[in-house]
């Protein structure tokens, strides 16, 4: 059934209906549903839910709307809701809210529970420790296939995931992994020690998500363990919370390559003044940095005044150049995110991007300057003029586009903010002291 059936049961309070109806739904569907209605209708629908399908409704909610349900729960209800929800997807409710409700969680929550939600709390943001989860199968090396399998029948209903099973010493430091397909089809007398994986990838508490990003697209992992540096097991970090990181640190990307103040607000729920601030300033630094080209201009005002035509060229030039220089920063950033260029490949990115910029460069002189001759008044002069500066301008800015994400890196900083506005700026500037250089040059002026 659709949304609008769903809205229309609603809407007749046909309520034992949808209650049937809803319980053959997925959950993620019945949140979507849910997050559109009013509060107190939500909240009313949100009760004939059955318990287990409610939790997992409520996981899938908005911020905003978990904020408002939490609100106006129960404790009974909300004491429920905190029992089931997985440890990583409370420890992102409590994140996420505000004090008040932070405290009426906490409260909700046993003396060891508000231990482990403290200790969780103190991971840096956007670190492998803030998104990881405590719901994992440990197991012994002495034990056998046999006694695994009754551990995992026991606990494993409680666990984010059992396809891989984590085995530690008795100071829970990690010594290997074993899957359930090979404890499925192995012999039951089997030890763990002789079957498990030694050699164990892993990422520590305090490594930028990122980084464990990364880590999954390199090795395509259901799950990762997390380790302090005792090498302790602490966690473990699964494939669905790692894409919502990819998601989020795309749209940072995207957000910064647009000359825009990263923020993790959506969209249509982000004030017009906080969408403005987030992009005032870079607009300003640009704005500022471009008075550059400006005073470029006025200082070649004579050789223009001598020849009128070359300022007809101008856009053309600053604007191809910008165009090279961003489409060379956009692959060297994404190859960067993705982790296929690293820092040791810089002079082989350059190198081919030297190679790449002579290639256009050329092929749009060649077009330009046929296109100049015949279809325009500019003499033999002026269409060498510019067509020898398109090719300057194309070969420097992708040198420029494909150096400065490689730089920030170094840096330590985001390379997404060397993208297309930044560039831009940079050889617009460029671009106008190669074309006035060459004019100069040339025409004897």
């Amino acid at each position: 059934m659709d949304e609008l059936n769903i809205l229309e049961l609603i809407e007749e309070k046909k309520y034992l209906q949808l209650k049937r109806i809803l319980e053959e739904m997925n959950e993620v569907d019945i949140a979507e549903i849910l997050d559109d209605l009013d509060l107190h209708t939500a909240l009313l629908i949100f009760r004939m839910l059955p318990k287990d399908l409610a939790v997992e409704v409520f996981a899938h909610f908005s911020i905003e709307q978990q904020r408002d349900l939490v609100n106006a729960m129960t404790d009974k209800e909300l004491n429920f809701i905190l029992d089931e929800l997985f440890f990583d997807d409370m420890i992102d409710l409590l994140e996420e809210m505000p004090a008040n409700i932070v405290n009426k969680i906490l409260m909700q929550s046993s003396s060891e529970e508000r231990k482990l939600i403290n200790q969780f709390l103190k991971y840096p943001p956007d670190s492998a420790g803030s998104i990881m989860t405590i719901e994992y199968v440990e197991l012994r090396k002495t034990m056998t296939v046999r006694e695994a399998m009754a551990h995992i029948k026991e606990t494993g209903l409680s666990k984010e995931t059992v396809y891989t099973c984590y085995v530690t010493d008795r100071n829970r430091k990690l010594e290997g992994i074993i899957s359930l397909r090979i404890l499925v089809v192995s012999d039951e007398n089997a030890l763990i020690e002789d079957l498990m994986e030694d050699e164990v990838i892993f990422v520590e508490t305090h490594d930028d998500q990122e980084t464990v990003a990364a880590v999954f697209v390199k090795y395509g992992f259901l799950a990762i363990p997390v380790v302090d540096k005792e090498h302790r097991l602490t966690g473990i970090i699964t494939v669905d919370d790692i894409m919502d990181v990819m998601e989020q640190e795309a749209t940072e990307d995207f957000q910064r390559m647009a000359a825009m103040a990263p923020s993790e607000e959506p969209y249509l729920t982000s004030s017009v003044f906080e969408l403005s601030k987030k992009r005032v300033v870079w607009l300003l630094a640009l704005m500022v940095t471009a008075t550059i080209s400006g005073r470029i201009i006025a200082s070649y005002e004579k050789l223009l005044s001598s020849a009128v035509i070359l300022a007809a060229f101008m856009p053309m030039l600053m604007n191809t150049g910008g165009s090279s220089g961003s489409q060379a920063s956009t692959l060297v950033i994404r190859g960067l995110a993705t982790g296929e260029i690293e820092m040791s490949d810089a002079l082989r990115v350059v190198w081919k991007e030297f190679r790449v910029s002579i290639l256009v460069g050329l092929v749009l002189a060649i077009v330009n300057f046929g296109r100049l001759m015949l279809f325009t008044e500019a003499d033999f002069r002026i269409s060498l003029t510019v067509s020898l500066t398109l090719v300057v301008t194309v070969v420097i800015a992708k040198m420029v586009g494909s150096i400065a994400p490689i730089a920030a890196k170094k840096l330590k900083m985001d390379p997404a903010i060397m993208a297309a506005p930044l560039i831009t700026t940079v050889v617009d500037a460029v671009a106008l002291m190669v074309y006035f250089g060459i004019a100069s040059t040339l025409l004897n002026l």
